[in-house]
């Protein structure tokens, strides 16, 4: 497929919540293949030392991806309230790789082999600013909203792994919660919008939205953390686009709930001991999700 194809693909979706900076691509937010919301017979990570159907912490059910939107005429979810479930969001993950059995940071680094390669599906194609060598597979271990260690994984530049190794290193020491860290792939692309997606996430080979240039995503050098928790905003005239599109409870930053970015915060102090920017400084839309290496 052609890297034009490719980018149309991804300006009809919203796989990754919203993210990039100024102008991004939509990405939708359905997550028909996310571990929070497929794997029946996939059982949650349990922490070293808990017995199996031991009691856990009390967290709500969402079954992700499962509800469609109506679509805009912009080709985005109709923008609609959060469901009360979702307010104070605390969904458990879901594993797709095996979590750390000794409860610690780890941290692997590795090119894209052809497994990974399948996988990430049309979010790479022949054309992409960055070719496969130039991308690295990262497992990080993060802490999730259940409390518990898991393994997360993602692709980025092969000149900023360490750096998003310290960043993750960092929160997982400051015990922030995530819900989610899978690479996106094909499945995503191709699923109607939901507005519940909250994959932190990072390549993907696309335009920002409403340009002609390349997203900072599509050269692996952005990450978005917590979508959910922490959407893109933008009021163009009468038109209030909120991503992901069930987000709106979240946009109150006045009240602090677990995986909110804020300034000063964990996360963008991480970020910026890195010299990474944040989406949350934009001037002219509010992207709270995004961090990049290049400020964009």
């Amino acid at each position: 497929m052609s890297l034009a194809r490719a980018v149309l693909a991804a300006l009809a979706v919203l796989a990754l919540a919203g993210c990039g900076a100024v102008g991004r691509t939509a990405s939708r937010t359905a997550t028909p293949a996310s571990p929070s919301s497929v794997a029946p017979g996939r059982t949650p990570g349990r922490t070293p030392g808990r017995a199996p159907g031991s009691p856990g912490p009390s967290l709500g059910t969402w079954r992700v991806g499962a509800s469609p939107l109506p679509l805009r005429t912009d080709g985005f979810g109709k923008v609609l309230p959060t469901p009360p479930r979702l307010r104070n969001r605390r969904l458990p993950t879901r594993d797709v790789l095996p979590p750390p059995r000794d409860g610690a940071f780890h941290a692997t680094v590795s090119p894209i082999s052809a497994s990974v390669r399948r996988r990430m599906g049309r979010t790479w194609e022949p054309g992409c600013p960055v070719p496969l060598s130039g991308l690295r597979y990262l497992t990080l271990t993060f802490r999730g909203f259940d409390a518990r260690p898991h393994t997360g994984e993602l692709v980025v530049n092969a000149a900023v792994t360490a750096d998003v190794v310290s960043v993750f290193r960092r929160l997982y020491a400051a015990s922030y919660p995530i819900e989610e860290m899978r690479l996106p792939t094909t499945a995503d692309l191709e699923a109607p919008p939901t507005g519940d997606g909250n994959d932190t996430a990072a390549f993907v080979c696309r335009l920002t939205r409403g340009s002609t240039t390349l997203s900072a995503h599509a050269y692996g050098l952005a990450i978005d953390v917590n979508p959910f928790m922490n959407p893109y905003h933008r009021v163009t005239g009468d038109t209030d686009l909120v991503l992901p599109e069930l987000a709106s409870a979240y946009l109150d930053r006045s009240w602090h709930r677990p995986g909110m970015i804020l300034p000063g915060g964990v996360v963008t102090r991480a970020f910026a001991s890195v010299g990474w920017g944040w989406g949350g400084d934009f001037s002219s839309v509010s992207d709270l999700m995004h961090f990049s290496a290049n400020g964009r």
